[in-house]
C-alpha cells in the first residue's frame, strides 16, 4: 500500500495520531503536499458519503475530520511554499438561530486546507456580524454561510441579502443539510455546495483560482 493510500485510510479511520506520522513519511518518500492533501480531502469526501447514508454517525465524522487537521498540520509548511500567494480571506460562520458547527468547522477546514485564510465566526451569528467582518478584513473574498435547520432558512435567506446589500466585493456561498442549489438561487447567493470537499471547490471556481 502506497504512503498516500495509508493515509487515506487512516483519515477515514479517523486516526488522528497515526496520521501526522504517515502525512510525513508520505512527504519524505516524494509524495507532493498537494497530493496527500487531495487525497484527504477525499476521504472525508467518502466520511460525508458515509454519514449522509447513515453508515456513521457524528463522533466518527468528527474523529475523520480531526485526524485530517492533524495531517494539514504537517502539510501546512510545505503548501504555504507551494502557494505562497494566500486565496484570500473567507468569514463562515452558521446564521442566527442556528447552533450547529460540524459541518461549518469541516468546510473551514477545507477552505484553509486549500488556501484560504478562513475567519470563523462560531454559531448563532448575526445577518450584520457576517457583513462587519468582511468589513474588517480587506481581503476577503468570500462569505459562506451554514445552516443546518430548516427554521433557520430565513436567517440563510436573510444573511444573503444583506451581505448584498452592503456593496462589499464578496461572493456569498451557502451550504447545509436542508439547504439545495434552488434554494440558493433564489435567495440570490453566488454559489452553493451539498459538502465541505465541495465548498472548497466552489469558494477556488468563483474567485477564478
Amino acid at each position: 500500500m502506497s504512503k498516500i493510500a495509508e493515509v487515506k485510510s487512516m483519515v477515514e479511520a479517523g486516526k488522528a495520531k497515526l496520521v501526522p506520522g504517515l502525512v510525513q513519511e508520505a512527504l519524505d518518500s516524494g509524495d507532493k503536499a498537494q497530493d496527500i492533501l487531495d487525497a484527504m480531502i477525499e476521504s472525508m469526501g467518502v466520511v460525508g458519503d458515509k454519514f449522509s447514508a447513515g453508515d456513521i454517525f457524528v463522533p466518527e465524522m468528527l474523529m475523520a475530520a480531526k485526524a485530517m487537521s492533524k495531517g494539514v498540520e504537517v502539510l501546512k509548511p510545505q503548501l504555504a511554499g507551494d502557494t505562497s500567494t494566500s486565496l484570500g480571506g473567507c468569514v463562515i460562520g452558521t446564521v442566527a438561530g442556528d447552533l450547529h458547527d460540524i459541518g461549518k468547522n469541516l468546510v473551514a477546514m477545507m477552505l484553509e486546507s486549500v488556501g484560504f485564510d478562513v475567519i470563523d465566526l462560531g454559531v448563532d451569528v448575526p445577518a450584520e456580524k457576517f457583513v462587519q467582518a468582511a468589513k474588517d478584513n480587506p481581503n476577503v473574498k468570500i462569505v459562506a454561510c451554514s445552516g443546518l435547520l430548516t427554521t433557520t432558512m430565513p436567517a440563510v435567506k436573510e444573511t444573503v441579502a444583506t451581505v448584498k446589500a452592503s456593496g462589499l466585493d464578496v461572493k456569498v456561498i451557502v451550504g447545509g443539510a436542508p439547504v439545495t442549489q434552488a434554494m440558493a438561487d433564489e435567495f440570490g447567493a453566488d454559489g452553493y455546495a451539498p459538502d465541505a470537499g465541495g465548498a472548497a471547490t466552489k469558494a477556488k471556481e468563483l474567485i477564478g483560482a
